[in-house]
């Protein structure tokens, strides 16, 4: 997910309706007053000695010693080199600690500034050529407080008492249990995973596993194969004793192979349980496209927290249960048809792992996507008034405390409300459309022309603008830089109702459609913060239809 966002929106919800004017203006106030740290910096700037080389493979061997809480290894970084320069950034957390660095077997030297490290490399670094970098690093790494929203490593037992042992790092960072570079803006291309553990366990990460080999010392060595580019929080290492099955599901683009892991214990449960990934992968290939990782396949693994979207390694802990660990954050009872964790999760396959923010600060491209893919799920089973219904019903979560877009540069992520004020701006923009199979196009659209991308919010917003041929800009100004919920503020009149938008930025401005009277004409109108007239004589309730998240006020006239 980053499911950080989400769990503080559940916490505590509330009813827009109840929100009262100043709340927004006391969240934006306490953003801009937020103070950043020179270490914030390093971890959320390109910084020039991340800029000058682009990441082509990783290579990240990793042991793992459950007894003492210890991670040990290697990563082997191929890049190109873009800009001459001699000074290399790699990011590793502490209390993880950086052993060496070295290149064409030279040990090289290392400047640490915090959690940021800094190598000077002794090689001349020319333009286009591909070099490669190995840098040895152990110890024990942050212990995950709260999986996933504080992350780290979760080092839990299962019933039978054996070893049940996760990573997950969304926001915090990869960096908190292997080196890297740690930004979004840059992907490897692909990357080998290997992963030692002592017997009889297993690992699961992410791609297809090329070989198991066993080693004299009583461990196991998983070697995983990643073909396609990967964000680094979407790494992951799962460990336990698993029980694992395996099939075909012929989608879009051919054969999928489609495996799943789970505890013994649990496997008749996650047998069951599972089976809706195959009607999951029907709804968002109609609706997005191909799966985009057709040659690392598509995981499901069983993990001791709630589960994450691990690209082809999506990590699972919902108890088997529908909803979101039995509950339905909608309120509508849509959300108890189905399993949260599967779907959501696994949205995030196009919208993040396919499609990757470059800045945490426009996580929106995650969340709100992926978020309204819930309402296009539920769609699918339950017809489009149940779609309708849910994604409405998520509104109860929505806080209006800050802008969804965060603080860029600095690895700030904006308001928990991405997830469903931003999927609830979404349905707006369909509506607006008005045509379901131009709208399904142009999410295919997206991601086929951000393929394996990492993009800004201004590429998202300006393809949807550009796709379809309507004014979105103020809209997006408004919902996700601005904390507050329009009003549409009405007179009736004797000639009809008299409207406008108020509590909003100036000049926002969209499209919504008014109900007036009791069953009576629904009239799609393009309200702005100038008083406009509707020609409509004997009006006397006025409504906005429910598909249109904004708030309505009658005033005097």
């Amino acid at each position: 997910m980053s499911l950080t966002a989400l769990h503080r929106s559940t916490a505590g919800l509330l009813v827009v309706g109840l929100l009262i004017s100043w709340l927004p203006s006391f969240g934006q106030l306490l953003a801009e007053k937020t103070a950043y740290t020179h270490g914030d910096t390093l971890r959320g700037t390109m910084t020039p000695e991340r800029t000058w080389w682009d990441l082509a493979h990783y290579h990240l061997q990793v042991r793992v010693s459950p007894d003492d809480s210890l991670f040990s290894g290697q990563n082997t970084i191929r890049y190109r080199v873009l800009k001459a320069s001699q000074t290399m950034q790699i990011d590793l957390q502490a209390p993880m600690k950086l052993v060496r660095a070295e290149q064409d077997g030279q040990p090289l030297a290392v400047r640490s500034d915090g959690n940021a490290h800094f190598i000077t490399l002794l090689k001349p670094q020319r333009l286009g050529h591909t070099e490669a970098i190995t840098i040895v690093y152990q110890g024990k790494p942050r212990v995950a407080r709260n999986a996933p929203w504080d992350g780290g490593v979760s080092w839990a037992r299962d019933s039978t008492k054996s070893w049940f042992i996760a990573t997950s790092c969304q926001g915090l960072g990869a960096s908190v249990w292997w080196p890297c570079k740690d930004h979004m803006y840059d992907e490897p291309d692909s990357m080998q995973i290997s992963v030692t553990v002592p017997e009889p366990y297993m690992d699961v990460s992410n791609g297809q596993l090329r070989r198991v080999t066993t080693n004299a010392d009583h461990t196991r060595t998983y070697d995983w194969a990643v073909t396609n580019p990967i964000n680094n929080y979407g790494v992951n290492v799962n460990i336990a004793k698993y029980v694992t099955w395996h099939e075909t599901y012929q989608g879009e683009a051919g054969p999928l192979l489609l495996s799943y892991y789970a505890l013994p214990q649990n496997e008749a449960a996650a047998r069951q349980q599972f089976q809706q990934a195959k009607s999951m992968l029907k709804v968002f290939e109609h609706w997005f496209g191909p799966y985009p990782f057709y040659k690392d396949g598509y995981k499901l693994v069983q993990v001791p927290y709630l589960g994450m979207e691990h690209q082809s390694s999506v990590t699972y802990g919902n108890k088997f249960r529908n909803g979101y660990l039995g509950r339905d954050l909608s309120r509508t009872g849509w959300g108890l048809r189905w399993d949260f964790i599967i779907v959501h999760e696994s949205g995030h396959e196009w919208f993040a792992n396919n499609i990757t923010y470059k800045d945490i600060a426009d996580m929106w491209i995650h969340e709100s996507f992926t978020a309204y893919s819930e309402n296009l799920y539920t769609e699918a089973l339950f017809g489009k008034n149940a779609g309708a219904q849910y994604v409405i019903g998520t509104r109860v979560g929505i806080r209006n405390d800050r802008p969804i877009i965060g603080n860029y540069n600095v690895n700030s992520e904006g308001s928990g409300d991405m997830y469903y004020k931003g999927a609830n701006m979404l349905h707006m923009i369909r509506q607006w459309v008005g045509n379901d199979e131009k709208w399904r196009q142009i999410l295919r659209g997206m991601n086929k022309t951000f393929y394996h991308q990492t993009v800004t919010s201004q590429q998202i917003e300006s393809y949807l603008i550009k796709q379809t041929g309507l004014p979105l800009k103020p809209l997006f100004d408004q919902y996700l830089r601005d904390a507050r919920v329009p009003v549409l503020e009405y007179k009736l009149t004797p000639e009809g109702v008299a409207y406008r938008f108020a509590n909003c930025q100036k000049g926002f401005t969209t499209a919504i459609r008014l109900c007036l009277n009791d069953a009576g004409p629904r009239r799609l109108v393009t309200p702005s913060t100038t008083w406009q007239t509707l020609i409509q004589p004997n009006s006397k309730e006025v409504s906005v239809d429910a598909d249109y998240y904004v708030l309505t006020k009658m005033v005097s006239m």
